[in-house]
This record gives structure tokens, C-alpha cells and sequence, in this order.
């Protein structure tokens, strides 16, 4: 029982599981829709197309290789997202909560837009959400932080919204079987 009264991220330890499979999944869909949505659709931008090196940045086969390797990532962690819910029912006593799960992907995809953003637009310079964009780049660039940061609390938020998830609440404990009675 002692185990069960534990808490992880301020959540109950039984729902880890399904967070951990979530981020996972989410991470790489806020992947895949970044890159189907921002570099296919709407061509804004490619992975590499603010490289500081013109001759890199105006290659278009180049550009769209480093595409598919960005999505070559982001299909393994749905892959892995995936497994690691498989694995989550199957092997561990966790709540069968729809709302933990869809908690955790929205924070999973916010997860990615904040990685991406800090690394691939700021710190590395490889592009940018909208470089030709009305107003300056770095709205553009930190609008795109600031959508990561509210699915990152929001998800954080939905997650808590179960009673499954929050310790001490008044939903039934998860028994070793994973059906919520003991």
C-alpha cells in the first residue's frame, strides 16, 4: 500500500507509466505535425533552412533529407510512445484513464515545440518558425515557444483533472490487476 501513497511529478506512482508512454507519443506527434504543417503544407520553413551557410540553407535536396531524418525521429518516438503504452497495460498496475493519456500527449507535444524551439530555432540557428513572416522572427519564434509552454502546463493540467492521477483523491486505487478495485 505504501508504494501506492507514493507520488512522482506530484501525480500517484501508478500512472507513471501512461505519462511516460504519452510524453513519448506526443513528442513525436507534435513532431510529425510540426513538420507535415509547417515544412510540407504551408512551406515556411525546412529543417536546415536558416543554416548560417547560404550554400546549406538554399539546398532544397539537402533541406528535404534532413526532413526526413527530423521525421525519421519523430516516427520513433510515436513508435516508442506506442510500445511503451502496450507495455504500460499489459505489465503494470495503472488507471485506466483516458484523460491521463490525453494529458500526457498535449504535455508531450509541448514538450517538443519547447525542445525544438530552444534548440533547433535559438541555440542551433537552423531555422526559424516564419523568417519571412510579417513582423520581426523572434515573435514568430517565441509564439511557437509559448504554444509549447501552455500544452506543457495544459497537459500537466488534464492530467491532475483525474482523480485516478492526483494522490489522495477520492478515486478508487488501483489494484494489482489494474481494474480499480482492490
Amino acid at each position: 500500500m505504501a508504494e501506492r501513497d507514493e507520488t512522482w511529478l506530484g501525480l500517484r506512482r501508478d500512472a507513471k507509466p501512461l505519462v511516460i508512454a504519452g510524453l513519448a507519443l506526443g513528442v513525436g506527434l507534435g513532431g510529425f505535425f510540426d513538420g507535415i504543417f509547417f515544412h510540407q503544407i504551408l512551406q515556411i520553413h525546412n529543417m536546415l533552412s536558416s543554416y548560417p551557410d547560404s550554400s546549406v540553407a538554399t539546398d532544397l535536396e539537402l533541406n528535404v533529407m534532413a526532413d526526413g531524418f527530423f521525421h525519421l525521429a519523430t516516427y520513433t518516438f510515436t513508435i516508442i510512445g506506442l510500445v511503451l503504452f502496450s507495455r504500460a497495460w499489459r505489465f503494470h498496475p495503472v488507471p485506466k484513464s483516458g484523460r491521463i493519456v490525453l494529458g500526457a500527449v498535449i504535455m508531450g507535444w509541448g514538450v517538443f515545440n519547447v525542445v525544438e524551439g530552444l534548440v533547433d530555432h535559438q541555440l542551433l540557428g537552423l531555422h526559424h518558425v516564419w523568417p519571412a513572416g510579417p513582423g520581426p522572427i523572434i515573435l514568430w519564434d517565441a509564439a511557437f515557444l509559448l504554444w509549447g509552454a501552455l500544452f506543457t502546463v495544459g497537459g500537466y493540467l488534464v492530467i491532475r483533472s483525474d482523480s485516478a492521477a492526483v494522490p489522495g483523491a477520492s478515486g478508487e486505487a488501483v489494484a494489482a490487476d489494474g481494474n480499480g478495485s482492490e
